[in-house]
This record gives C-alpha cells, structure tokens and sequence, in this order.
C-alpha cells in the first residue's frame, strides 16, 4: 500500500471511491484473519525492506550467470533470516510456503529461488520417507543447510512415467552399498532445481535391484559434491541444463552416475526395506513412496491461485488507467475496462483467483486428514487423495497458464515488454503445467481411478464423498429440473462429469472386448478418460467454490458477501458456459435457457465493474511482488514505464559503440 505523500492516479482513485464495499475486510478474509494480516505484514517489512534483497536495476538485464549467482546470494539471505526465524520461534509452514514458493519469494527473488527444493521437497521427503533413525541422521543437518539438497527423479528420457525411469540401484550384500549407475544418456536425472551448482546432495530416485530381481522406484540419499570443496564426488556426472522459458535462477541440472557406492541406510526405508542380505520388504501401499509428490501437488493448486491472482491485479489496475477506443463518438475516451469484451477477460481471471484459493485450502485440509490416517495405517482414502490432487494440479496449471496469458493479451502491446513482469508470470505459471507430473499423465491417473469407481458404483459398492455424485447419476439416469440457480449449475456440473465417466468406461470396455489389453485399450479410450477427469476435477472446483463461498458469506458483512456471491455466479456461469457443449450432451437445455446463462454472465461482469480495483486490491500484493510497472498500486503506469526504459544498460550512453564499430561503416559505404 503506499504512503500518505504517495501521488494516486485519478483514474484508479477514482475505482476505489466507487467500491460498494470494504477492501481491508475482503483482505483480512483473504489472508486469513487479522493475525495472520499482521503476521503478512511483519514478514513483508522485515524481507522487503532489506537492502541486501532489493534489485539495482531490473533483473531482465541481467546475463543467465548473473541471475543465478544472484539468486544465490539472496537465497542465503533469505535462508539466514529463517535460521534466526526458528531459533526466535517465529518460523512456520506458512512462513516457509510464503518465501519459497509464494508471492514474498517471488518478489525477493523473480525467476525462482535455488534452494527451493531443498526445502519442500528434500526435507520433506526424508520426513516422510526415512525412518526414525534416518530422520535423526539426516533432518537436523538438512534444516540448518548443513547440506543443500535436492529431489532427483526426472530423466532426461522419461518424466511422469515413473516405471520408466533408468537409473539403476544394484546391491551388493558384500560391502552392504548400492551402487547407482546411469546406463543410457537418457538416464541422466534432468531438471531437478538446485542440482545444477548448488546442491550437495539429493534424494535420487532409482530402479532397485537385489538378489537379481527387481523392486520397482525406491529412494536414496545420495552425496553430489563434497561438502568443503563442492567438487563433484568421483562417479558424479553433474551441471546444468541452461536457460529457460521462465524460473532461471533456479539452477536446474543434470546429473549422471558411474558405479556410485552409498551404504544401505541411504535407501529411505520407512516404506520399503532392503535388509543386510539383501532381502527386500515392500511397502504396504506403492503409492507411499510417492507421498512427497502428491504434497507438492497439493501445494501447486495456491500456487496457481496467486499466479492468477497476479496477473488479474496488474492487468485489472491497467485497464482502469488505460483509455482508449471511445464507446460513444462523442465522449472523450473511455477506460478500457469499460468495455464488455475487456471485463469478460479480466473478471473470470478473478474469480478462477479466488476459487482456486478456496479450494486450494479446502484440499490442503484434506491432504493433512489423510496424511494423518496414513501415519495410523489407514490407506483408505490415498487412492482419493492421490486422484483429485492430480486432476486438480492439472486443470488449475492450465487455466492459470491460460489465464495469464489472457491478461497479458488483455494489456494491449505493454503487456509484451518484460516491465510488465506479465512474461516471468507465465513462464513460471507454464511451468507448473508440466513439473510434478505433466498435465495429461495427471488426467489420465485420475481417470483410471474414476473408471474403477464407476465399475464399484455398478455393482453397488460404497462410493467416498468426492466420487458420491457418480452413484446419484448412475440412479438419477437423466437430470430434472435445471433452473439455472447456483446449487443447480453445480448439481449440473456433477452429472455431466458422472456421464463423461460413464462415456470412457464403457468405450473402454468395448475395446477390451475388441480383444485390445488393459494398456492397449486405455490409450484407444485416451480422449475420452481425460475429458471425465477434466470434467471430474471442474465438478469439484464448483462445488467447493459453492460450499466455500455460502460458508464464509454468513461470517461476512453484507456489503462483502454480496461481492463474493457475485464473485461466485460469474464463476460458475462463465465455467458452464466454457463447456456447453458437454452440457448439451446430457442436459437438456433449450436455446433460450443457454441464452439466459449469458445474459445473466454480462450483468454479472456489470455488477462486478465498479468493485474491480477494490477486489484485486484486496489480494493486498505488494508492489514488489507484482513488479510491473502495469499494475502498480499507484496506477502511475506511464511514469513507470519511462523510469524502467531508462535503466536499460543501452541508455547510459547516447551513442552506443556498435554505431561507429558497423553502422557508420555501413551508412558510408559506396555500394
């Protein structure tokens, strides 16, 4: 927020006089009480006001070298802060989300933090996945970066197809070692973040062998580089995989083994065992050893919201600034968010914010009670957990992805220069629609675990609360009474993704019974798997916006409830319509009923005008965290596009020397 002197815009002042409601109870609903509120901002003055972690001149200038080197240092920064943090008792989940993979770190550091994954993916994973003692050998040294680790899954020839990956772990019960080989180039462990130059270790994942079988992907602590020098550890092939569409300072790498010998307490073994001679004991459930993706993915589904979240805000305050293309001849011209068309590529961006965030909590809930029950040994609902996390990570990716762009798109030609920060938003929103399991692999997973629910629902089983709609369509067969109320759109929602799944079972059985296996048939059926977990996951996504939204409007002031109710019709009439064709399908709705369901998405985009700028606002970005000189809160957007130009490197001086070096040369010669 500015301060008292700051210069504001008469546009964008203008918006906020105008809002029907109160923008600091919609933030303290948003960041989650006025503890949290206080606690936001603490952690704001304290990182941002830091000199050590501001930037001289924009990092768009910067050489691939310089940018990481510099997220280094700012890594350090960051990672001493939370040192001093914990030792005070002021650290927290909150906090660690907040500055690795939040709106604050990406606002320290833009194109993404290299220890990143040391943090929320190495840790966790020996959290979750070590044993007791290997906890106590490996947790303390890790928190306080003792180590710097990573996450080493991915090859550079197989990602999400996890069966498929190379890298071998054979046992010799002799020494008690496994020795790690990369047989193939395609083997190689490629894009792990921190692997290029910064980590000295990794949870590498390997196909294990013992006793001359097989036991599928297991986990292994594996020592990269030595801990004084940070020289590659002999049998290490190690370095990094270069400049990226987005997050480069990340530091991704590549990563081969040569006959590397780590002992057998370096396989984590709170799932599966290897024993001293070599015996192997498998894990309850395969789908343990990947709890610390399915975290992560669950993680994502903010991620997305905050991206959104983002790019909504800048492109929503520009368009309150921006005049251009008079409606009326006559009059003067008018803000570009005064046009339909403008509104109805902001304003769905804003609710798809909103709603991804309330269902990015309400998962993250969820994800905590089934972790719970796993630690009991219950492993009843993984198989839940582990399908609605994939298709969510998906479809939220995509449409922030989407989303993003749309924004960008939405800001005329400014929106194309890198000040904008419209570019670094969707390179790192792009990113997640492939990192953590690539968004069609994720449909498909889920779309097998719905093809089996369908067939327990045929036969009568008992069906968990996500999937319970499938038995209700099964029973219902058609859908009665569409009224175009809220609750209907989201009854509507369920029963066209129970008979998507309905669709993709039974053209998966058919060609089974052409004489196709499970496999063969599954790829034959794979269209049709992936639109019942598209529509699956968007079922989901409406009913918890629903339950969210009618929930938090009883605790709320008239004024915001209203805002948030109108928040919530725009999301659901623009998500409906976006595919009516799936609902024409199976619903019978007349032309006239379609009709109403547009007409009703413009009054809502009407309502929603005058409270545009208040509700982005109420996200509360910083105007670091958003970095554009597009949608700085001030709404001096000219003024800050001309003070960027100027701190271009070409700008320090009036005649650069390439002018006498080729073009003078070139002007003057007798051609």
């Amino acid at each position: 927020m500015p301060s008292s002197v700051q210069k504001i815009n008469p546009d964008i002042q203008k918006e906020r006089n105008n809002a029907t409601f109160n923008t600091q109870e919609f933030t303290l609903w948003w960041v989650g009480g006025e503890q949290r509120y206080k606690e936001k901002k603490a952690l704001e003055k304290d990182f941002l006001e830091d000199p050590e972690l501001m930037d001289k001149i924009p990092i768009s200038y910067l050489s691939h070298k310089e940018l990481y080197e510099e997220g280094v240092r700012k890594a350090t920064i960051i990672s001493n802060k939370i040192r001093v943090m914990r030792q005070e008792g002021n650290d927290g989940i909150d906090t660690y989300t907040a500055l690795l993979g939040g709106s604050l770190g990406s606002a320290l550091i833009k194109e993404g933090n290299p220890l990143t994954l040391h943090y929320v993916m190495f840790v966790p994973t020996i959290m979750g996945q070590g044993t007791v003692d290997q906890q106590v050998e490996w947790l303390s040294k890790a928190w306080d970066c003792e180590i710097i680790g990573t996450y080493a899954q991915t090859e550079m020839g197989h990602g999400t197809f996890l069966r498929g990956l190379e890298t071998r772990a054979d046992y010799d019960p002799k020494t008690q070692e496994f020795i790690l080989n990369s047989p193939t180039i395609t083997a190689y462990k490629w894009w792990p973040g921190g692997l290029g130059h910064t980590a000295n270790h990794a949870v590498v994942m390997a196909q294990l062998y013992t006793k001359g079988q097989h036991h599928g992907i297991q986990p292994f602590i594996v020592q990269l580089r030595d801990e004084n020098t940070h020289m590659p550890m002999p049998g290490i092939d190690i370095g990094e995989i270069g400049t990226k569409l987005g997050m480069k300072s990340v530091n991704n790498g590549y990563l081969g083994f040569k006959n590397v010998r780590v002992p057998r307490m370096n396989m984590l073994m709170k799932n599966s065992q290897v024993l001293p001679d070599g015996t192997f004991v498998a894990p309850k459930s395969s789908l343990l050893t990947y709890g610390t993706m399915m975290f992560v993915r669950v993680a994502l589904i903010r991620d997305t919201a905050m991206a959104l979240g983002k790019a909504s805000t800048i492109a929503t305050r520009y368009s309150a600034v921006r005049r251009q293309s008079p409606i009326d001849p006559n009059e003067p011209e008018p803000q570009i968010m005064d046009h339909v068309t403008q509104q109805l590529k902001l304003f769905p961006q804003i609710a798809k914010a909103i709603a991804f965030k309330l269902t990015g909590d309400y998962v993250w809930t969820m994800y905590n009670n089934v972790t719970g029950e796993l630690e009991q040994g219950n492993l009843d609902r993984l198989p839940e957990m582990h399908a609605i996390s994939c298709c969510l990570k998906a479809i939220c990716s995509a449409d922030a992805a989407a989303g993003a762009e749309t924004c960008r798109l939405a800001c005329g030609g400014h929106g194309y220069m890198d000040a904008s920060n419209f570019p670094t938003i969707y390179g790192m929103a792009t990113a997640v629609c492939t990192y953590e399991g690539e968004n069609t692999v994720m449909l498909l997973q889920t779309a097998r675990y719905l093809v089996k629910v369908y067939e327990t629902a045929l036969n009568g089983g008992k069906l968990v609360p996500t999937v319970q709609y499938i038995k209700e369509a099964i029973d219902a067969k058609v859908f009665a009474n569409f009224d175009g109320s809220l609750l209907s759109i989201v009854k509507a929602f369920q029963f066209v993704a129970a008979n998507k799944v309905r669709i993709a079972y039974d053209r998966l059985e058919r060609s089974k019974s052409q004489g196709h296996g499970p496999e063969k048939a599954a790829n034959l059926t794979g269209i049709e798997l992936t639109q019942a977990a598209d529509l699956h996951g968007r079922a989901f996504l409406a009913l918890s916006a629903y339950t969210e939204i009618k929930n938090i409007c009883k605790n709320v002031s008239m004024a915001l409830s209203k805002v948030l109710l109108d928040i919530l019709e725009l999301y659901l009439l623009d998500s409906c319509l976006n595919r009516i064709g799936d609902f024409l399908m199976f619903i019978d709705l007349s032309e006239k009923e379609v009709g109403d369901l547009e007409i009703r998405r413009e009054a809502c985009l009407a309502r929603i005008r005058p409270n545009a700028v208040a509700i982005v606002d109420g996200f509360d970005f910083h105007d670091r965290m958003l970095d554009s000189t597009l949608g700085c809160y001030d709404g001096n957007v000219y003024e800050k596009m001309f003070e960027v130009a100027k701190m271009s490197p070409l700008n320090r001086e009036p005649v650069n020397k390439s002018f006498d070096a080729y073009l003078k040369p070139f002007m003057k010669a007798n051609l």
